[in-house]
């Protein structure tokens, strides 16, 4: 129970009037704010002609004050019942909104529900189909065990190796779900891909919806929560590409790294002490499915860590908090590293260097390492136009847009939604306010206490950790485009809570003394901008989702047909990597290397077998396919004679570079660049000249591909043998 009192003495002299007023509350189980303190007395002195508006502004400082109070308690009443389960309602509608939208796209995209089986899985690109692929092999093994097995010890994903996928890769997503689909009684109405795309978009309705729990959370009202909702989907482009790249990592992972924010905000706001271990493993829960599901999760995880470790400098997180969201981040880590087989690559992560570090105080040390990571270790990376780097591994990912600078039509994009501006002018607000209350905590304490005389509302520290998580995470997305996707779908919730949150309003409205408007503007602006967001969107929305498109890849189809019905099925196939990933998802034949690329010997394989598109000799070609166990090699027309990516990251000229050969057309080159002794592989092979295929059989071609069978090489017959065995 909380009881509240208000008493006022009014002191009059000669030209001012000092009201003294004294906020006496009982703190019965709930605690009030950061430092878990009562607010007690604060004094107001003012010119006469003004007190009265004073002690209304603080009147209605006080009914805010004790309105966030109630929230952060159990009202029972039945408005508040009826309130709570509307807020709860729109949350869930507009997570399926979203859901069948994405799902609609990815429909009308590629009309999948009417397109053969081998269409369907090459419309996983890239690392897509490589990750369903292991979703196919558990539901096609004889039964779980062996399908497990297979997976530890699989010798069909890298040729001439045994690997453990479940340690090398995050695919225990994939594992649930085969293991979930063979145990429910829905074979027989609901094919497995659609059990499995329908599991990705519904992930995408738990994101929406925890977005929208946290929006409420910070501002206190559902209309924020709403207003998050309609931005995520009205922003598509920009807050998720699942509906074209269904098996990404992220799909997955990103739903969970949302709720955990989500558990973070409602574990820093006051509240029950019972309600205080549900949150916790709810964050434990929720940072283990994160960092289960994407290989990247250290580096999510390192940002997260800078957050908290900032605001435990400014005082505005107690001791068991941060000690609690760091041993929470370390537990989820250390459960996916005994899941993985103790991968090696998470205890030597920078994320859990940093942790201990925070935790045993080494401030000179973290403080070097907090300042470093936002600015140095986003840009020590030039990009590719600038850099004369041949790191032939680094400038494959720098050349790819999604590794760029995140370009400049995205705001514009975020603009035109009404999104970009409420987010900017919120974070510019609370910025300046979080600056304040850390000046105010670090100063010396007689200071702070005469510089907090007066102040009736800290600085909250679920709003502050919010604010430094977008501007870390925006940080990280300005540096690498590909990281955006976590950055913008929080925006929503930070820009609905400056557009609903009381505190924001506050400070604008007792600046230009209109508090009495304070309700009335909470609500009516964020309906307002639904209203037009809705008017200015809708129709595009209705037109979106009524354009009809087919999957139409005629030449891939037939390359897949081929492979599955005239090559060995333990053929071993070279190539690119992102077309090998559809090869053992289709077919089901070994690879030499793949799109998994976090593994160092694969990416010296990677390399080697990509010398098929360089200058090279068709022996050392040969030899080098050989020595990887290749088969076939499949050469495509696309990568070649690529045009796609500007001159010097093509990949034929990444490898001209890394090779020390002049690269080709026109453009200068470096001059300690060479000519190679040799044409480009990819091209002289066509002209079948008796080098080549005394090595190389063309077994099959059409416009974009030619695969060439990789001949054994005969060993030479002594001269001293009489006559050669039956053998040879």
């Amino acid at each position: 129970m909380i009881c509240t009192s208000l008493v006022f003495t009014v002191q009059k002299n000669s030209n001012n009037i000092c009201v003294t007023f004294r906020l006496i509350t009982y703190c019965r189980i709930l605690t009030l704010h950061s430092h878990h303190k009562c607010y007690d007395t604060s004094k107001v002195c003012c010119e006469s002609g003004v007190i009265l508006h004073n002690v209304e502004t603080h009147r209605d400082n006080i009914t805010d004050y004790r309105e966030h109070i109630v929230n952060d308690g159990c009202d029972w009443s039945w408005e508040a019942i009826i309130w709570t389960s509307i807020g709860w309602s729109v949350s869930v509608g507009l997570g399926l909104l979203c859901c069948i939208y994405v799902a609609t796209l990815h429909e009308n995209d590629l009309w999948f529900s009417n397109i053969k089986e081998v269409e369907r899985e090459i419309s996983f690109r890239t690392e897509c189909g490589l990750y369903y692929s292991y979703y196919k092999q558990m539901l096609q093994a004889p039964s779980i065990q062996e399908g497990l097995s297979d997976l530890i010890h699989d010798n069909l994903t890298e040729s001439k190796r045994t690997i453990n996928l479940l340690q090398r890769m995050n695919i225990y997503q994939e594992v649930f779900l085969s293991v979930l689909y063979r145990s429910l009684p829905i074979q027989s109405y609901l094919e497995p891909v659609y059990f499995y795309i329908y599991t990705v978009f519904s992930l995408q309705a738990v994101y929406v919806i925890a977005l929208y729990l946290t929006a409420w959370l910070l501002s206190g009202s559902w209309l924020a929560g709403t207003l998050t909702g309609v931005w995520y989907i009205l922003n598509r482009v920009d807050t998720t590409r699942v509906e074209f790249t269904i098996s990404l990592r992220e799909n997955w992972s990103l739903p969970f790294l949302a709720l955990q924010v989500t558990a973070i905000t409602c574990y820093l706001r006051p509240q029950l002490t019972a309600l205080q271990q549900v949150l916790v493993w709810l964050m434990y829960v929720t940072t283990f499915c994160f960092c289960l599901t994407w290989q990247f999760n250290q580096f999510i995880l390192l940002v997260q860590a800078l957050v908290i470790y900032t605001l435990d400098c400014v005082d505005l997180l107690t001791t068991t908090q941060v000690t609690t969201l760091y041993l929470v981040q370390v537990s989820g880590l250390l459960s996916v590293w005994l899941l993985q087989f103790c991968n090696s690559m998470i205890l030597g992560s920078l994320v859990l260097s940093f942790i201990v570090a925070a935790l045993f105080k080494s401030r000179l040390c973290v403080s070097f390492i907090f300042l470093c990571p936002p600015f140095s270790f986003f840009y020590t990376i030039p990009p590719p136009s600038l850099s004369s780097c041949r790191d032939f591994d680094a400038s494959l990912y720098l050349c790819e847009e999604a590794f760029g600078l995140l370009p400049l039509d995205t705001l514009d994009r975020l603009a035109s939604t009404l999104l970009l501006h409420p987010y900017s002018l919120t974070l510019l607000l609370l910025s300046g306010m979080l600056a304040v209350a850390a000046l105010q905590n670090l100063s010396p304490p007689e200071e702070r206490k005469g510089a907090a005389e007066g102040q009736l509302n800290a600085f909250r520290p679920d709003v502050a950790y919010n604010l430094l998580h977008t501007l870390f995470y925006g940080l990280l997305a300005f540096s690498t485009m590909r990281m955006k996707y976590i950055w913008t779908g929080h925006m929503c919730a930070v820009a609905a809570y400056g557009v609903c949150g009381k505190e924001l309003w506050t400070l604008l409205l007792t600046t230009l003394r209109c508090n009495s408007k304070l309700r009335l503007v909470r609500y009516a602006v964020p309906l307002v901008m639904i209203g037009c967001l809705y008017y200015k969107f809708w129709p595009k929305l209705m037109e979106e989702l009524s354009e009809l498109r087919e999957f139409y890849d005629p030449d891939t189809v037939e390359l897949m047909t081929w492979i599955s019905t005239k090559t060995p099925k333990r053929a071993v196939f070279a190539g690119s990597m992102q077309l090998l990933a559809g090869i053992k998802l289709c077919t089901g034949r070994v690879l030499t290397n793949h799109p998994h690329y976090e593994d160092k010997d694969l990416r010296e394989r990677t390399k080697q077998v990509y010398q098929v598109y360089a200058c090279r000799s068709p022996e050392e070609v040969h030899d080098i396919l050989r020595a990887a166990g290749a088969d076939y090699v499949v050469l495509e027309n696309s990568i070649c004679y690529e045009r796609r990516h500007r001159r010097g990251c093509r990949l034929r000229d990444l490898l001209d570079l890394a090779n020390g050969h002049i690269m080709d057309g026109p453009g200068e080159n470096d001059p300690d660049l060479a000519p190679a002794s040799h044409p480009r592989f990819c091209e002289a092979i066509k002209t079948d000249t008796v080098a080549y295929t005394a090595l190389f059989t063309r077994t099959f071609q059409n416009k974009t591909f030619h695969v060439y069978r990789v001949k054994k090489k005969h060993k030479k017959i002594p001269k001293s043998s009489p006559e050669p065995s039956a053998t040879q």
